[in-house]
């Protein structure tokens, strides 16, 4: 799911990754929030705030969203261009990068919360926005633009554009191709929705607090080990399968 691009990328892989990258973003979206009472996975609201500040003439106010505003975007940035640069490297899966920063990003915040949370929390919240911009980039780019996992005001749109469709076979006869979009999009939605909760449930009643990020980080991990461990399965499987064909009497 994190290796196939292009013509090769199916539905299936599609589904993986999203129902994993948003139940993620899920739990990151509510810690973050209960945390610091900041938005640390889209930027939409900070930029509002970012304005209102600008409008009053209040702009050393308004940096602290404007600094909020380009972590995500230096995330998106930093994900894209170690893609890019890596890309021609054939032996390297490159979009493990970004996901192992991200990783790493999300175990250094719970480890360190307790302190730095305190004394540095714009500092948290940024490097939580950094993150999800390296999520948001790097799932964009391996889906093709089809799957977005940080926020759900562009999935509720497209979904109520799609569900409409349904309505109108004679102008959208792609019938199964349509359905299949909609399970995407309800999929991701329905992960964010679980992993808020989950993630809520975490922090308060367990009192995991920041620590509840550890989950985040370690569902990554996990997802990349098999998905690295499955690739070489079939891989040794085809080369298996290819000798057995060529050495098989004519």
């Amino acid at each position: 799911m994190f290796r196939h691009q292009g013509k090769s990328r199916t539905l299936k892989h599609n589904l993986r990754i999203a129902t994993i990258l948003s139940f993620v973003a899920g739990i990151v979206n509510v810690t973050g929030f209960l945390a610091f009472t900041q938005l640390t996975t889209n930027v939409t609201g900070h930029f509002a705030l970012f304005m209102n500040d600008v409008s009053h003439f209040e702009f050393w106010k308004g940096t602290i969203y404007f600094l909020y505003i380009f972590s995500f975007l230096l995330g998106s940035f930093s994900s894209s261009f170690l893609i890019e640069k890596f890309r021609q490297n054939k032996k390297l899966n490159v979009f493990v990068l970004p996901t192992l920063i991200e990783c790493f990003i999300l175990m250094v915040i719970a480890f360190l919360s307790t302190e730095v949370q305190a004394n540095y929390p714009n500092v948290l919240v940024c490097s939580l926005l950094f993150a999800m911009g390296l999520q948001n980039s790097y799932v964009t780019k391996i889906s093709n633009a089809v799957v977005r996992t940080t926020h759900l005001t562009g999935l509720f749109t497209d979904l109520g554009i799609e569900l409409s469709q349904l309505f109108f076979p004679k102008s959208h006869p792609f019938r199964e191709n349509l359905k299949a979009t909609i399970k995407l999009r309800i999929s991701i939605i329905s992960f964010f929705f679980a992993g808020g909760l989950i993630g809520g449930f975490l922090y308060a009643n367990m009192a995991l607090k920041l620590k509840t990020l550890i989950l985040g980080a370690l569902i990554l991990l996990i997802s990349l080990f098999y998905d690295d461990v499955r690739y070489r399965f079939i891989k040794v499987n085809r080369k298996y399968t290819q000798s057995k064909q060529n050495t098989a009497p004519s």
